[in-house]
């Protein structure tokens, strides 16, 4: 599953403002709450599910990016949200480094193949030096969407 697919302008957060690793999950999981894209019944569950995947490693795959991910039992469809830190959070990374690029993810269970697929999908496009040097030039959630999905634009004649 290709990562724009799973974005909107609406799931994109351009200058986050958390610095360190689990206040930028939150932040993530309540804007997402906020966009109404998580209902907010499943909050705290979320939270909860996130919170026992960071504890067994963290989900900072290094080069500046995180890619925190959960199962959910309710949900029927795969949500996500992008943030972006411009001075970088302390994500407790695997090469140690500040991460400046978060995807964060949440699967409905049932869909475990999904999950797997979702995360080499991104993992895959982050290793790109071109498309990270351009997401830390964009300036608005547009444009980062663009990045993200580099498909030409499609003129009707």
């Amino acid at each position: 599953m290709k990562l724009a697919k799973l974005l909107s302008p609406d799931r994109i957060v351009p200058e986050m403002q958390a610095v360190d690793h689990w206040p930028a999950i939150v932040e993530l999981v309540e804007h997402l709450v906020k966009t109404e894209q998580l209902p907010v019944s499943e909050h705290e569950e979320i939270l909860e599910a996130f919170r026992i995947r960071e504890e067994s490693v963290s989900t900072g795959i290094g080069s500046g990016v995180a890619i925190p991910h959960a199962f959910s039992d309710s949900l029927e469809q795969v949500i996500a949200v992008f943030g972006r830190s411009i001075n970088g959070i302390d994500f407790e990374a695997l090469d140690g480094a500040l991460v400046y690029w978060i995807v964060l993810f949440v699967v409905p269970r049932k869909n475990y193949q999904l999950h797997l697929q979702t995360l080499a999908a991104i993992a895959k496009m982050f290793t790109n030096s071109e498309i990270l040097r351009h997401l830390a030039e964009a300036r608005t959630q547009e444009e980062i969407l663009s990045i993200l999905d580099p498909r030409p634009a499609r003129t009707v004649v």
